[in-house]
């Protein structure tokens, strides 16, 4: 006997699990993704699940609220045992939770309830965590919050991007999801209740979130530049005598084993042609690449080569 599931979710975090589904011998009778979006010059964001769906010849769903009644309604004509959920964006009601027989379950990328919240894999790096993961837990009309089915841990490299991190972790969940369905269907899944007094929050992130601040320790920035990739992405103003200040992506560094000068977190350490050192509130670090606004990635070597930078020039926040 196989299960009628629904997946329901939106960012590419969430491909792979729903690859897998149509590889399972379960049958997905629908899709649920967010409603598309229109950039600049108007052309349509892709979504590779409703891709894969339309592909597969699955039936699309791109509601505003997945729990308006009309939508509610839909998702009652598909007869679910099922809902997946990964990545979907929305919040379910207590009334959209009632209609699959088996209710929904939440691909969550971390190890609740560390980092509940819709960024969990940025907060991740940004805190300096050596591990990360990923949990399967019955959805309740609480964020994150439900009964845990499963749960696996997994290292975070040592100069691993946000963006790196959450392609690992995709793939990762793959086999523990078709795992926890296929026990779900024999009634063998065995959940257990999170602590919830251990839970912190990993709220969505903000453009603004993405600028560096200096007084922070090497590491601390380390990981925030780490964590802020690819968005909002890592940013800071370069300021120099007799020039505007200009604003640069900083998309790699490392610990710098110069001893610090006397100058204020920001201000160059060293900025020879090869090397550009900047202080910190503990420690220096060396930025590696970057990418000034309007042009391409490059490393600091080709930047100094047409930007020279004295030791009077400071890395500040904008104003």
């Amino acid at each position: 006997m196989s299960l009628r599931l629904v997946m329901m979710g939106t960012g590419t975090f969430a491909l792979p699990t729903f690859q897998s589904l149509y590889d399972s011998s379960h049958e997905v009778v629908g899709l649920y993704t967010q409603p598309d979006r229109t950039g600049r010059g108007h052309h349509r964001h892709r979504n590779p699940l409703k891709e894969l769906a339309i592909e597969q010849g699955t039936p699309v769903f791109q509601p505003i609220r997945a729990n308006a009644p009309e939508s509610l309604e839909e998702l009652q004509q598909l007869q679910p045992d099922l809902c997946v959920v990964a990545a979907y964006g929305q919040i379910l009601s207590e009334e959209l939770l009632k209609i699959p027989r088996l209710g929904a379950i939440n691909l969550h990328a971390s190890l609740l309830p560390k980092f509940r919240g819709a960024a969990p894999i940025q907060h991740a790096i940004w805190h300096g965590e050596s591990e990360s993961g990923i949990t399967i837990f019955q959805i309740i009309p609480k964020l994150d919050a439900g009964p845990i089915l499963a749960m696996h841990s997994l290292e975070i490299a040592p100069n691993e991007t946000a963006g790196e991190l959450e392609t690992r972790l995709a793939q990762f969940a793959v086999q523990p999801m078709l795992k926890t369905i296929d026990l779900l269907e024999t009634s063998s899944a065995k959940p257990i209740a999170q602590q919830d007094a251990e839970a912190t929050l990993a709220p969505r992130l903000q453009k603004s979130d993405g600028q560096i601040d200096w007084s922070k320790t090497a590491e601390e920035i380390g990981w925030h530049v780490r964590a802020m990739q690819p968005w909002p992405k890592p940013f800071t103003m370069l300021q120099m005598p007799d020039r505007r200040p200009s604003r640069l992506i900083i998309l790699e560094v490392a610990s710098a084993e110069e001893s610090a000068s006397a100058g204020p977190p920001g201000s160059t350490v060293v900025a020879s042609p090869q090397q550009l050192i900047v202080n910190t509130g503990q420690g220096c670090l060396e930025i590696k690449r970057l990418q000034p606004e309007g042009k391409r990635a490059m490393t600091a070597a080709e930047f100094l080569r047409g930007h020279p930078i004295g030791s009077d020039a400071r890395f500040v926040a904008a104003e």
